[in-house]
């Protein structure tokens, strides 16, 4: 291949190949003026479907679907803002866990298996055995912002593989995938600056920036329709890693001690009282979670066909068969999903390990000062 190319709205000198502590003022701005003109295309967009009901009083289906997904890029662009002013506040201390990363990223894979095979991608693994030290929230973060990206680019499969590097061994995760359509791939190779602008879009940043937190180089190449991005963890625990290799912590670390450690993941509130579901967002809206709310089990059963969130917190009075439908496909996707029952009435507050179902539950008085505590824990579970 030849070398890596760089991204082309920032300076070479910003390019995710550099061996950087991160980016400049100059760069940031950059990045922040990407963020604008993402959140703001989708919305004027919107705005101009919107003016146009308004003078036609009619909006077809297919409008209505546009509609929708305009506004559902303006929201995931700004989400991905607030994650990155997250990486980019300096106030982020990291922990140093030990974490298998080939069930980890089985983990993120299992909750993306709907939207995967929604849009008919087939993600193959090749996952060696790697044992490394990193902060536990960040590289939950990381992975599915590779996801998000990945997802986003391709016009293939997604190929993921997890080794270790000649002696002395580092953690390497290879992801890689046609950029181009593959009718196109034998065909001259496009100049850089005509790359798809998806490969450096704004989940590009947030994937490229989470990873120069950690320490992570992130080495990307674009070659002939085919783009290779490679993950390098220097921290690898194991004999094999040889002088790389790292010294188990004296004692068990810490929990993450980051600014937001759940920012990025999905919480899907289900309840038709809309006084409640304002309580539990205003509850846990310092956190920094993408938040959906559905009205129903039957809403939340068709919400979670398109894709998995990382957790349901849903009123007790949404028992019943759907319920049970919903709980029983996910739990066979995903055995650790994690689910927090709101009762009206005194409950004490239930973590999911002291209960005979696996369920947390709390009372909905409780819920301004248990839910973020049950929530770190239960969704903390899985990363």
């Amino acid at each position: 291949m030849s070398s890596p190319t760089p991204a082309p709205t920032v300076p070479v000198s910003g390019a995710a190949n550099d061996v950087a502590q991160g980016p400049s003022h100059a760069q940031w701005a950059e990045i922040v003026q990407q963020l604008g003109a993402e959140i703001a295309g989708p919305l004027s967009a919107a705005l101009e479907r919107i003016h146009n009901l308004v003078a036609t009083g009619q909006i077809d289906r297919q409008g209505l679907r546009s509609l929708r997904e305009s506004v559902a890029q303006a929201r995931e662009a700004g989400m991905m803002g607030q994650q990155l002013a997250r990486l980019a506040s300096g106030r982020l201390r990291l922990s140093r866990e030990r974490l298998q990363l080939a069930p980890l990223l089985r983990s993120v894979l299992a909750h993306r298996s709907r939207e995967t095979q929604a849009r008919g991608i087939q993600v193959r693994q090749m996952l060696k055995p790697v044992e490394v030290l990193a902060d536990g929230s960040l590289m939950f973060s990381l992975l599915n912002a590779l996801m998000d990206w990945a997802l986003s680019c391709t016009h293939s499969s997604i190929d993921l593989r997890l080794d270790l590097t000649p002696w002395p061994a580092k953690a390497r995760l290879t992801c890689r995938f046609a950029h181009r359509s593959l009718d196109l791939l034998n065909e001259q190779r496009s100049p850089a600056g005509e790359l798809p602008s998806a490969l450096n879009s704004l989940a590009w940043r947030l994937l490229e920036q989470t990873a120069l937190t950690m320490g992570v180089l992130p080495l990307r190449e674009d070659e002939a329709g085919i783009t290779v991005l490679t993950l390098e963890f220097p921290q690898t625990v194991g004999d094999e890693a040889g002088p790389s290799a790292v010294a188990e912590p004296e004692s068990d670390p810490l929990p993450s001690a980051n600014s937001k450690p759940l920012a990025g993941s999905h919480l899907l509130i289900v309840s038709p009282r809309r006084e409640l579901r304002g309580q539990l967002q205003d509850a846990v809206r310092h956190m920094g979670l993408i938040i959906d709310m559905v009205g129903s089990m039957d809403e939340a059963l068709q919400f979670c066909a398109e894709g998995l969130p990382h957790g349901i917190v849903f009123e007790s009075a949404q028992r019943g068969p759907a319920f049970d439908q919903l709980r029983a496909e996910l739990l066979r996707e995903v055995p650790g999903f994690s689910f927090i029952e709101v009762l009206d009435g005194e409950h004490l507050t239930q973590l999911s390990t002291a209960t005979a179902d696996r369920m947390a539950r709390i009372s909905r008085q409780h819920v301004p000062d248990a839910l973020p505590s049950v929530l770190l824990f239960e969704l903390s579970r899985a990363l």
